[in-house]
């Protein structure tokens, strides 16, 4: 608003802020309002001031607004209310500036945040507070923006600080380093992404190049094992048709006791099982033993 009444003329916001110019001439040691038709040039064209900024005001209310300030008769008048009814009496004035001054000395980076949308959290609360009476140098607004920076700026904020002169640098110079290099960081996230995506892939190709050679590998096993399984049931196949040849058409009575000799006695026609001195034999020493016990127990005896 202020811009544009001073676009205007100075003499617009003049009227606005300290009420309407009213010529007076000086009559017995008192001053006298000069009646209109003597007023000058000059005097006259101050005197439009009020009114030109009655006129502006009025075109920039609504019509809720334009009943708050219908009743007033000078500009200054009209602009005080509005004061009022928008940003409070002085009290509510000091009690809001309280507070913004606690915001912006506990201002911090939020997480995830970028730095234009810092830039303008920030000169939010400075320009408030400006509109408030509170003033700040530059090296203050400097210093608390870089200390309200994360932990991933500390090396730029190093360097600025380092490097340049907080006294004469603006924040919008200083906010514009600190996009600058938000800009490089994020280029360098990007190719980083895009590094690790390629190695990714790449890796994807070797495991599955390496599962498909150990797959290549497992089958050729199984083939040579299971071609040497095969090979030695062919073997032991040959070895059963031979082995038939050779015995299946024996009968078992060509298997005659006639053609075997005793091994106990020698004699043929019959194996030692069969053997009959054998169970001669075995009364003979079974009467040779008790014969011998009887024996014994006479010797005892006597």
């Amino acid at each position: 608003m202020k811009i544009f009444v001073e676009s205007l003329d100075k003499g617009i916001w003049d009227a606005i802020e300290n009420g309407p110019f009213n010529p007076k001439f000086e009559k017995d040691g008192s001053s006298i309002e000069k009646p209109w038709s003597q007023w000058t040039d000059s005097e006259n064209k101050k005197a439009k001031f009020d009114y030109i900024a009655k006129n502006i005001i009025t075109f920039a209310l609504n019509s809720d607004e334009f009943f708050r300030i219908s009743q007033c008769s000078s500009v200054k008048e009209m602009w005080d209310t509005l004061e009022v009814t928008h940003e409070g009496t002085n009290d509510v004035k000091r009690a809001r500036k309280h507070t913004l001054i606690h915001e912006y000395e506990m201002f911090r980076m939020l997480k995830g945040e970028s730095i234009a949308e810092v830039q303008k959290r920030f000169t939010h609360i400075i320009n408030h507070l400006m509109i408030l009476g509170k003033t700040f140098d530059k090296e203050e607004l400097n210093i608390n923006i870089l200390k309200c920076l994360d932990r991933t700026w500390q090396p730029k904020v190093t360097t600025i600080s380092e490097s340049k002169d907080l006294t004469s640098l603006t924040t919008a110079f200083l906010f514009g380093k600190l996009r600058e290099h938000e800009l490089e960081m994020k280029r360098l996230n990007v190719q980083e992404s895009e590094d690790k995506h390629v190695k990714s892939i790449a890796l994807k190709a070797a495991k599955l190049k390496s599962k498909q050679e150990s797959s290549d590998e497992s089958e050729e096993e199984n083939l040579s094992l299971l071609s040497k399984k095969f090979s030695r049931f062919l073997k032991r196949n040959r070895n059963k048709e031979a082995n038939k040849e050779r015995y299946g058409n024996k009968k078992t009575s060509d298997f005659n006791s006639n053609n075997y000799t005793c091994f106990g006695y020698g004699e043929q026609g019959h194996i030692k099982v069969d053997c009959p001195n054998k169970e001669s034999n075995e009364k003979k020493s079974s009467y040779k033993e008790k014969k011998g016990k009887s024996r014994r127990a006479y010797i005892a005896w006597d």
